[in-house]
Order: structure tokens, then sequence, then C-alpha cells
């Protein structure tokens, strides 16, 4: 709807009045019409014949376009008989225009109350059914139901305020359908302070399918659940995960298309989802936030946790998400300003294929990622802001004042899968397809591209049923995988050997190897994807955690790359945990999207000899990329980067805090291992945005020579850009920036910086 605004005559008006009274029982069906005027309605509407000749089926989806032959009175009743719009059906006396809407055609607008239109349809079975309605409004929309044969059939339904006529949004309710032909119609009901009910693009008419088995730690909310309800559910879990940051209770929150009014307050281990296929189909009106209110508003230990694929219009217009790592936004819609802290400090995070109308306040935020997203505007930094394909990002930037480092595309990326309901209740995963060059998000201006997978073509995994044997077996037998909330301890490699084959954790899912196994194992094959698992050492040392590719390979996958997506590696912190590398990869072109890779340096089985590891991150594979990478902590180089043609945007690493002296962390004769390591073997590698920092707690002499170290052909910008190390609170020395520059950052330099 482009113009909501309409003066009518009064003599239409009565019209209009008269003929809801005859034709659709005073519009409520819970009115003093007699059954006679009830029988009058469902003669007159069926006095039309359904556009293009045929009944439209039912479960089907009809488009708001399309209603009945007749006119005026018959297949509709408009206030104003025309079509202001001027398409489609331009003889008719309905305002019909042009959508933009997913799969463009036509949408109705200039709608008011008291209109209706009328179609015929034939229902295949009958049954309880859910209907969805696809609508607009730029201000808070009016309501309306749906009729069936002249009887009110369901609710009435609000229109939000989507911020714009072709702004779309997914409203829900649950109607009743006997077998046969019937006529449905679509009533106004009231306008909005938009100056009309809404713009309508079409209405599905679905069966309420039964939801997968998730398990018990996977929560379902629906539109028609009261709020109170809701609000009380997701009390209980955030009061239980507020400060369990080392517990084992896992938690998923799916919110099915529609809107809420609720606080969603989210907690260690809990991941809230919207189903819809864009995030403007579930709205939220409060919040979905992260506080540090356990930790007195430092939020440096915030980590694990999510929220993707829902828009939310926060209360007081300021929405916050004071975390650190392990703890994604994707696919959201923040239609006002977003905080990154808490009033104290907050340390690292990741913001990706989202759209945040107002301005990004930073505040006390050590280090962020943003990618492939729409900002209103940014404020701040601290020590190391990148931007890779975001619209919006900070302009006229000269690093490192401030420290911004600006990409104006990315090169290669996938989006990660995500699950979604239909109208008929039916869930599938979505699976983004493979772009290039981008900028901005996927969904903003058009329906992502992307294939959608049924849940049944997925096993779905439950703590404490599943073992690696059943998961096995499952995967084996080509099924995708979904590992539905808890903590799965393994005594074999899960391994996933099937071309695009997808594997999806969620609430946090996570993999503990018992016994000394590899946790995950994939093939050297094209288009795999594993996204949303932490995993988890065990007691017993492992090798590896996931490996990507056996050692060797050498295939190319650079049509159809293996992806990987909020993968988080713990090694200690829960329990002892042993591992001596979390994640290598060793097959080419891989993407690596959004990667936290711990050794504890707090709480619980933590100390120099007590979780033990070797280096976080090894790639050996050629052409891969990684957005988003955060390693720590580990006893020898953080990362190691063999292979040729790496990519990385943003890079965040402390050093290990309880080096016991320098004497126990020697490189041969340097001092320490550098956290960024390129091979001397390796001739094609950048990265962009590189922060390193030190606190060497258990004994501040210790010294590392240098925190960066690449080949002599790769200084002096051939491979590294915008670099800063930190000496947190003066604690320890990093001597130098990369291989022998740099200044050193210590008691007397906290921060220093090279461009290079």
């Amino acid at each position: 709807m482009e113009n909501a605004s309409a003066t009518y005559l009064f003599k239409s008006v009565a019209l209009a009045l008269a003929s809801l009274c005859i034709l659709s029982a005073c519009g409520d069906g819970a009115t003093s019409a007699s059954s006679s005027v009830a029988s009058s309605a469902k003669l007159a509407a069926a006095a039309g014949s359904p556009y293009g000749g045929t009944a439209w089926q039912l479960p089907g989806t009809v488009q708001a376009e399309n209603f009945d032959t007749g006119g005026q009175n018959v297949g509709y009743f408009n206030a104003a008989n025309t079509n202001q719009g001027g398409q489609y059906r331009s003889a008719e006396g309905v305002a019909i225009e042009a959508s933009t809407d997913t799969g463009a055609g036509y949408d109705v607008g200039w709608t008011t109350a008291g209109e209706w239109l009328n179609y015929t349809v034939n229902v295949t079975t009958a049954g309880s059914y859910t209907a969805q309605v696809r609508v607009a409004s730029l201000g808070q929309g009016g309501s309306f139901h749906f009729n069936v044969d002249g009887i009110s059939a369901t609710p009435k339904l609000t229109v939000p305020d989507t911020q714009g006529w072709q702004n779309w949004q997914t409203v829900s309710a649950t109607i009743s359908l006997s077998a046969g032909q019937h006529v449905v119609q679509l009533f106004m009901d009231s306008v909005g302070s938009g100056g009309a009910v809404g713009n309508f693009n079409w209405f599905s008419i679905g069966s309420a399918a039964a939801a997968p088995d998730f398990g018990p730690n996977v929560l379902i909310f629906d539109p028609t659940m009261s709020s109170s309800t809701i609000q009380g559910r997701l009390n209980t879990v955030f009061n239980q995960q507020q400060s369990n940051q080392f517990g084992a209770a896992r938690y998923a929150l799916l919110f099915k298309p529609g809107s809420y009014s609720v606080d969603v307050n989210v907690g260690f281990y809990t991941q809230v989802l919207g189903l819809g296929s864009s995030p403007d189909d579930v709205n939220i009106t409060g919040a979905v936030h992260a506080e540090a209110d356990w930790f007195q508003g430092n939020a440096t230990q915030n980590f694990w946790r999510g929220a993707e694929n829902m828009a939310v219009n926060p209360s007081g217009g300021l929405d916050r998400w004071a975390v650190s790592q392990g703890s994604p936004l994707r696919r959201m819609h923040i239609r006002g300003n977003l905080a990154l802290d808490d009033g104290g400090w907050s340390s690292g995070g990741f913001l990706a294929d989202s759209k945040i109308d107002g301005q990004v306040q930073s505040g006390g935020q050590q280090q962020w990622f943003t990618r492939n997203s729409q900002i209103g505007s940014w404020s701040g930094s601290n020590w190391n802001m990148v931007f890779a394909g975001v619209d919006g990002a900070p302009g006229g930037v000269t690093w490192p004042n401030p420290p911004d480092t600006i990409l104006a595309t990315t090169p290669v990326v996938r989006e990660k899968p995500f699950l979604t309901i239909d109208a008929s209740g039916k869930y599938s995963v979505f699976v983004p397809a493979l772009g290039s060059n981008g900028h901005g998000t996927t969904w903003a201006n058009a329906a992502a591209p992307g294939q959608s997978i049924a849940i049944s073509e997925f096993y779905v995994a439950k703590e404490g049923t599943d073992t690696a044997a059943t998961i096995n077996a499952a995967l084996s037998q080509g099924k995708n995988l979904i590992l539905t909330p808890g903590v799965y301890h393994l005594n074999d490699t899960l391994r996933v050997t099937r071309a695009n084959t997808v594997v999806l954790g969620l609430g946090l899912a996570t993999l503990t190897p018992d016994n000394g196994v590899v946790a995950m194992s994939v093939a050297d094959v094209d288009g795999v994807k594993v996204a949303g698992i932490l995993f988890d050492a065990g007691a017993v040392s492992s090798p590896i955690l996931l490996e990507v590719g056996p050692s060797g390979s050498t295939a190319g996958h650079s049509a159809n790359p293996t992806s990987l997506h909020d993968l988080f590696f713990r090694v200690g912190g829960a329990t002892v945990g042993k591992a001596a590398v979390s994640l290598k990869i060793n097959s080419s072109d891989v993407i690596g999207d959004h990667f936290w890779i711990w050794r504890a340096d707090h709480s619980n089985g933590v100390g120099w000899n007590t979780n033990t590891t070797t280096n976080g991150l090894i790639v050996n594979g050629a052409n891969v990329t990684i957005y988003g990478l955060f390693v720590e902590h580990f006893h020898q180089y953080q990362t190691l980067w063999n292979g040729n043609g790496g990519r990385v945007y943003f890079y965040q690493s402390e050093l290990p805090y309880d080096v016991p002296n320098q004497s126990s962390w020697m490189n041969g004769s340097k001092n320490g291992y550098a956290s960024y390591k390129v091979a001397d073997s390796v001739t094609s590698h950048q990265a962009w945005g590189v922060g390193i920092y030190c606190y060497f707690s258990s004994n501040n002499s210790v010294k590392l020579g240098s925190a960066i170290e690449v080949p002599a052909a790769g200084l002096n910008g051939a491979m590294i850009h915008n670099m800063t190390t930190v000496s947190l609170g003066g604690v320890g020395e990093i001597t130098h920036v990369i291989n022998q520059y740099g200044n050193s950052a210590n008691s007397a330099a906290n921060v220093v910086r090279l461009g290079q």
C-alpha cells in the first residue's frame, strides 16, 4: 500500500455497512444475526465463481488478488470500488499493486474496515488447519478474520507494524474446515494507526502437522499461546541458565511465525530461533537480549548462546547483546538500536546476515566482527573491529584511528543452515546457497536462495538415547543429522562420509569424546555443512576433536565447498579435558564461519599440566577461508596455517595465562610460540584485522617474542593487514607484532598497532 489516506462518501460507507450485514452475518458470526441471515450470506457468497474457473485447493496457498469473480457485493466488497493500485485485474474495484515480497506478483492494499474478499475453495480433507497470512503495514495495522460460508472461523488477527507497505510478515491462526467446496472470506474488521487494515499478499492453509520429537529441551512457541504462558517458560529457562556457565543443561527456544510480546533474556547454552523463512516472519515486541547482571555488568564471560532468524521491536528502542565469544547473532532484524555491552567490558562477538535499523553501539566491546549485514550506523571502537560486506559500515576510516577494518565484500560465503516450518506445520532445514562477492543480507530485499530439505531426511538425535553407534548408523544410511540440545558422550568417532550431508546442532548440542577418540571426522567430499556444535574434550586426550578431510586430502571443492558454522571447541572448564588439536582442516576450499577454539583459563580442570594441548587450529588445506576466528590459550601455536591461498577475516587470540616460567615456554631459541603462524612454505595468504593479547598471570616476567610469524615474503603488508597487540594490564610482554617488527606491548605501553 502506497497511500492509506482516502476519504469516502458517507453514502459509500452506509452501503458498506448494509452489505456487510447481508453478506457476512455482520462480520463476526457472534452478533444477533439470525441463522437465516447467515444462510443469505452463504447464498450471496456462492453467487460468485472462482477466479480462473477452478476452486482453489486446500490445503494450499491462495493469492489475495485471486478473489472470486462477480464484482462488487459478490466477489468482494470495497468501499471505494476502484483499483487504486491499477495492476492485474484493473477492471475490478479492488486495489491491487505490484508486490516486492518473495515471489513478486501482486498484493491487495488500501484496505479499510468492512471490506471483504471471497475465495471459492475445495477442501480435500476435513480437519484442523493452520492459516498463515502474509501482511504488511507502515505503522500499526488493523485487524481481520476469516469467515467460512458466512460464519466466523478464526479469531481476529492483528496486522503488525512491519515498518513499510512492502515489508512483509506472516501471521497465523487455527482454522477448522470440513471437506468439500466452501467460500472463504477475508474480512477487514478495523483499521490501525497506519490508516488501513494492511496489505495482503497471500494466505496459506495447511494441516497442523505434528512436530518432530526434538526432546524435552526444545520449547516450541506458537502465537496463539498467551504471552504470560510463554513468558513463564522463558523465565524458567533463563533463571536456570543465567549463571550456569559450565552446567550440562542445553535449550533451544523455537518461535513459530507470528507476533509475540515477550522479553527473551538469553542465558548460557540457550539458542533462540525463529522458524520462518525470513527473519520478519517472527516478530518479538519486547527484547531478545543478553545481559551481564549475574557478573555485575562485566560481560567478558558471557559465552555460549545465540539468537537467529527473527525480528525484534525493542522496548524503548534499544536491544542489548552484551556477550563475548561463542555467542552469535544471525539473520536478525533489530528495529531499533543495538548495544554490545552492559556498562562494563565485553570481549568479542559475531554478527552476520542481519539488519540493524538504528545504531550499533559498541561501548565497552573490545573487539567485534560483522559480516554481510546492513546497519544504520556504528558508534565506538576499542581494539579491533572488522566489517566485511557490511552496508552502512563506518565510512572515512583511516586505520588505526579508529581501529576499524572495512572490506566492501566477502569473496565466498554460505550462510548457516536453519530450521523452518511451513503453513502446514511441516518442518524442514533450509540450506542457503553459496554466494560470492556479497554484501548486505541475503533476505532483506528478496528470498534467500538455497534449498529446503524435509525433516524426514534427517535423523533427530537425542541426549541419553543416542550413541555414536546409532548416529553413525543413520549417517551411513544417507540421513542428515540434527543434534537436539544435550551433551553426547561418544565412545567412537562420528563419521560424516556422504557429500552434501547437513549436521545441525540445536541449543549448543555438545559432543564429548570419552576415550580419546576423534569426536567427528568429515570425509574429503563436496558440500558438507556442520553447524551449531560445541566440541568438549574428554579426560583422555584426543589427537583431534574435529578433522575435516583426512591427512593428505587433495581434491578441489571450490564449486561446492564444505562449510562450518558456529563451531566451538573447549578443553577444560567444565571438567578436566585434553586434546592435542581442536580443529584440523585438511580439505581444500573449506569455509569457516565463526569458530571459538578455547583452552579454558578458569573454572574446573585448568592448569598448565592439566588441560593439556598443542594447537587450537591447524589448516593444511588450500584456499581455506575463515570469517570470525577466535583461538585462545593453547600451549604452542594457537593457529598454524600450512596451506596456500588461506584467508582470514578477523582474528582474536589470547595467549595462555598460565605459563609457569619462560623456560617452560620456548620454541627453540625463541621466547614462546606465535599465536598466528603462517608456515615458511606458504607463498600466498591474507588476513585482515588481527588482534593478539597476553596476560601472563602465573608469571608476569614471561615474554612472547612475536605475536605473528610469516615467511619473509609475507611482510610489509603482503599477507597480514591491521594488527594489534595488547598486554592486558601490562601483565607480561609481546616483544614484537610480526616477526621482528613492531614495538613491544608491555607495562609501559599496553596497546601496539601495526598496519603494514
